[in-house]
């Protein structure tokens, strides 16, 4: 059977190479998947992925050069795939089955890809440890009493633990980097608008942006090069061929490296020690590292929940029973539409809708969504002057390695306050790359530590080249789980 620790590179081309047959490699990625059910990493499996490996296998008897020749790939399941149920880890979705495939897997699709499964989520990715799910939470292939991260924690233990070699996921404000730091892989959230974002379900639609899950630099480019560009049925996309490639360290030799200062505290020993030996990799490559300031970042949870609150308010809106979301009878209308919402939503979705009806009421707009809308041009700001001084941005993924399950949900502040290094990105439509860097024991257990970069707008390529460069000089530590 086939190995499918193997990275997506690899096994794309040794199907091409017919040394493995996309049937032969879907067996084995489902195998792996069973094996690993415990971590709950999949809400649901692929019915249709048979025949797309079928359709595979037909094109490359054809001649076809595929890219992702046969590779299985996990999907969060805020993303529609023809055929599969599209549930957002919500009740009130769980007989959804999507009648189109969302553009990001049409160009999975066409570059060979075999769509697996779906994976499990935070509720409308609405949480920070995939705790909130429908389906139960997803677990930590490094300490299964421990959460993955979120809300992309299904995609990231999908990788993690080796059922796919990539996966997709959604960030609005560090779901994909934040998983990829409590799972020691890469998450990349590219440039507000460089993914098309046509068929994924919206959570806060001026902050949402899919990205990748990836354990190699060569692998990001890879996927990268299949899902950027631009799409017509998107508005928000940008008109930007993509141009990826793992880079080298002779990438890192004079590049110039800000720490913003206001990450420095707060974080925990082994975060520390893992920042400074990244920082210290990078001078020894011929990098140029010093600090720089981004004031107003410190108040970007703030904005950030101000102003993703009031776009979910909005966007879940639509689902009362009449035509999103299940039914539940009653004596009238508006009896049925209130029942729908009470017993297919969650309780943090309902917290998040009730906060973002009322900041945007009469009388609060403009004491808190307008307000947050300020802030957020002022952080804009900030990070447009930190990137005119220097060509990269450095911060801890988290300031702290993977939580305990249980630990925060009573204390939602808490939960927040896990994404306190990576909404300030997503306020600023950047692109920030999660890099593995090294481990820190807390209670005998090694748990993986992130390292975000953050590029300017557009410079998406830089990231990428700069993971195959800390790749070349051994500052990233990819290992699984149980190593």
């Amino acid at each position: 059977m086939p190995d499918v620790s193997l990275t997506a590179t690899d096994l794309a081309r040794a199907v091409q190479a017919r040394e493995i047959t996309p049937q032969a490699l879907l067996d084995a990625a489902r195998a792996r998947a069973q094996a690993a059910r415990d971590l709950n990493a999949l809400i649901s499996l692929n019915d249709r992925a048979e025949a797309q490996a079928a359709q595979v296998q037909a094109r490359l008897d054809a001649g076809e050069t595929l890219p992702l020749a046969g590779v299985p790939v996990t999907v969060k399941d805020n993303i529609n795939v023809t055929g599969t149920r599209t549930t957002c880890g919500s009740r009130i979705l769980a007989n959804y089955v999507s009648p189109y495939d969302a553009t990001v897997v049409e160009r999975l699709h066409a570059a060979g890809a075999i769509i697996l499964g779906k994976a499990n989520m935070d509720e409308f990715a609405m949480g920070s440890s995939t705790e909130s799910s429908a389906s139960g939470p997803a677990l930590n292939p490094w300490d299964r009493t421990r959460v993955p991260g979120g809300s992309s924690g299904g995609s990231a233990v999908a990788v993690a633990a080796n059922i796919t070699p990539v996966a997709l996921g959604s960030d609005t404000g560090g779901s994909v980097r934040q998983p990829a730091a409590f799972t020691g892989i890469y998450g990349l959230k590219p440039t507000y608008g460089r993914v098309s974002r046509y068929g994924l379900v919206a959570y806060a639609s001026s902050l949402d942006q899919i990205g990748p899950f990836a354990r190699t630099a060569a692998d990001l480019a890879l996927l990268m090069n299949v899902l950027a560009g631009h799409d017509p049925r998107d508005a928000t996309s940008l008109d930007v061929p993509p141009a990826f490639q793992p880079g080298t360290p002779d990438d890192l030799r004079g590049i110039k490296v800000g720490v913003i200062r206001e990450s420095l505290s707060g974080n925990t020993p082994g975060v520390e020690a893992a920042l400074r030996a990244t920082l210290d990799a990078l001078r020894g490559a011929g990098a140029s590292v010093r600090e720089v300031s981004v004031p107003n970042v410190q108040h970007a949870v703030a904005a950030y929940y101000l102003i993703a609150m009031p776009e979910a308010s909005s966007n879940l809106a639509r689902y009362d029973g009449m035509v999103y979301g299940a039914r539940v009878p009653a004596g009238d209308v508006m009896e049925s539409m209130t029942r729908a919402r009470e017993e297919g939503f969650g309780p943090e979705v309902k917290r998040r809708v009730m906060l973002g009806t009322y900041a945007l009421s009469s009388g609060y707009y403009d004491a808190y969504y307008s307000k947050a809308m300020r802030v957020r041009r002022l952080i804009a700001q900030d990070f447009a002057r930190a990137l005119a001084e220097v060509d990269l941005l450095v911060t801890p993924t988290s300031p702290f390695p993977a939580f305990r399950r249980g630990e925060r949900t009573q204390d939602p502040l808490a939960m927040y306050a896990a994404d306190v290094d990576t909404v300030a990105i997503n306020l600023a439509g950047l692109p920030a790359l999660s890099v593995p860097a090294g481990f820190e024991e807390v209670d005998g257990k090694r748990l993986p530590v992130g390292i975000q970069f953050i590029a300017p707008a557009l410079k998406d390529e830089v990231l990428v080249r700069l993971a195959g460069g800390l790749e070349g000089i051994g500052a990233v530590k990819v290992e699984a789980p149980g190593h």
